[in-house]
Parts: structure tokens; C-alpha cells; sequence
């Protein structure tokens, strides 16, 4: 298996491209716009020139990880001929099943399909295909050249052989895989989001400040960032659908996202993809979003 595409070019899709071309297979990265692949190969070509820097790689096995990635705005062409894909589109069921059933139609009936999805059931997303045995998950984190772990996501009707591939593959990709079943937010957001959530809902409570909070957690837990600014850099849109998929799956309030985080979505204040969220990014550093305004809103849901 050495021909991967990978469909969706945002920051989780050009990682994963990053890393299988990284490790010599050939990547096909698909996106409907062209000006988002560009993107994703700027992003690409500068993760891999600090890693020059660093001295992790040379100048050579720079070139050659970018010479193993093309780049296409056809999900025909682009997938047509792949051992595996792997979707990385939005965190949005309605896209994923639509893109899963085009692949589908589209893909060798021995190609397998893989699912970065960070909550979605790959169950549900089997069921849209005929070949509900040859659908996993392979859910990586951000970012993704760095991070070693991969949740591999068994179905309902995933096989033994499948899996056993996508934990092979994982391996040679230099990451470490761990099994999981299929339920909603897996091991990794099951955990993590109602952490998250908490620590939102007792910045809105006004237990304690923005900085407060990431201080006590990382000061005081060991975590390598705080909560609210873990958040930031994963994106409230992204906690906050996977918050709902937890609440709706288990049918549980306990997993009920908070009204500020609904709220500052709504703004469109998604952290550091929009320039602010519980900090502010829009200098190109991190600052806490200005103090006054930001109690005046909490204030307001308290």
C-alpha cells in the first residue's frame, strides 16, 4: 500500500500529508479549492524546513517529501487509484457520509477507507458504503508531523485484516496506534472535552480567570497547555460539535457544552484560526483577550 490520498487540505489534512509523504508513499491531496492547496503546501513546505533547521531532516528528504505530493481539486482523479483513503473534511456528518459515499463509487473495491474524525461514528459512516469491513478510523493528532499518537477506530463491521493493515501502516508512519472501539468521541475527546468544557464553565461562573485556569492546570496537573488554550488551538467550532455528537451519542446532559462556548462560536470567535477566542492571536502572538471586556461577557451568561 503506497498510494494514499488524503481528502481535505486544512491544517489536519495537509499533517497527514505531511506525514505519509514524510515516510515515502505517495500522497494524492484533494481539496475542492485550490487556493486552500496552495495553502497547504506552504504549511507543509515551512513545517519541513524548521525540521531542516532542527537538523531532523535533510534538505534532500525535504524536496523528495514534497515531490511525493500532488495535489488535485477532483476527487476522481485523485482517489481513483488509491490503496487508502483518508478523509479529513470538516467535523460535519452530513460531509463526511456524502464524501464517504462518493469514495465509494469511486475507489477499487479492495481500496480502503479511513476516517480522521474525531467523534463521528464510524459505524455511520461504514453504512453509506459497500464495503462497511474496509472502513476505520485513524484519528491523529494535532500537529500532526509531531504527535506520535493514532486512535484507530474499529466499526461495527471492521475486519481483523483491516485493522490489522492500519496499525502496520501507523507503525511505519513512525506513530503509535492504539485500538479502540467505536463509541462517540472514542478514548482521546471522551476525556478530553468535558475537561474542556469544565474549565469553560468555571471561567463563565467566574471562578477564576482565563490565565487562572491554564495556570492551576498546567502548574498543577502537568499538562503541557491549559485547557482554554488548548481549546484556542483545536478550535471552539470543533470542541463544540464534538460536545454535541458526546451529548446526542450518550444522551447525557453531563456532556451539555456551555453557553459561553456556544456563544463565542457564534461570534466566530474560534480561537487561533479566527485570530481570537480565550486568547488573542491576531498580532501573531498569544495575549489574553482584553480582561474588561471579556468579564463583561461572562458577567452577561453568569
Amino acid at each position: 500500500m503506497k498510494n494514499i490520498t488524503v481528502i481535505g487540505s486544512g491544517t489536519m489534512g495537509n499533517g497527514i500529508a505531511h506525514a505519509f509523504a514524510q515516510c515515502d508513499y505517495k500522497v494524492n491531496l484533494v481539496d475542492i479549492s485550490e487556493a486552500a492547496l496552495q495553502k497547504a503546501l506552504a504549511t507543509i513546505t515551512k513545517n519541513l524546513d524548521r525540521q531542516v533547521q532542527k537538523g531532523t531532516i535533510t534538505e534532500d528528504a525535504k524536496n523528495a517529501t514534497l515531490k511525493n505530493i500532488t495535489t488535485y481539486t477532483d476527487i476522481v482523479a485523485g482517489a481513483k487509484n488509491a490503496d487508502l483513503v483518508v478523509e479529513a473534511a470538516s467535523e460535519n456528518v452530513d460531509i463526511k457520509l456524502k464524501i464517504f459515499k462518493q469514495l465509494d463509487e469511486v475507489c477499487s473495491p479492495t481500496t480502503i477507507l479511513a476516517s480522521n474524525t474525531s467523534s463521528i461514528s464510524i459505524t455511520q459512516i461504514a453504512a453509506v458504503t459497500k464495503r462497511a469491513d474496509k472502513v476505520i478510523g485513524m484519528h491523529f493528532m494535532n500537529p500532526v508531523p509531531i504527535m506520535k499518537l493514532v486512535e484507530i477506530i474499529r466499526g461495527y463491521s471492521t475486519s481483523d485484516e483491516v485493522t490489522e493493515t492500519i496499525m502496520k501502516m501507523s507503525k511505519n508512519l513512525n506513530k503509535v496506534p492504539v485500538e479502540v472501539n467505536d463509541f462517540p468521541g472514542f478514548v482521546a475527546n471522551k476525556i478530553l472535552m468535558p475537561m474542556i468544557n469544565e474549565a469553560i464553565i468555571t471561567l463563565q461562573e467566574g471562578v477564576a480567570g482565563v490565565e487562572e485556569i491554564d495556570t492551576v492546570m498546567k502548574l498543577g496537573m502537568a499538562h503541557p497547555m491549559g485547557p482554554l488554550q488548548l481549546a484556542d488551538f483545536i478550535g471552539l467550532d470543533v470542541c463544540l460539535n464534538i460536545l454535541r455528537v458526546l451529548q446526542e451519542g450518550f444522551g447525557n446532559q453531563k456532556y451539555a457544552p456551555s453557553p459561553l462556548l456556544v456563544n463565542m462560536v457564534t461570534a466566530g470567535h474560534l480561537g487561533v484560526k479566527s485570530g481570537k477566542g480565550f486568547y488573542d492571536y491576531s498580532s501573531g502572538t498569544k495575549e489574553l483577550v482584553l480582561a474588561e471586556r471579556f468579564k463583561k461577557k461572562v458577567a452577561e451568561l453568569a
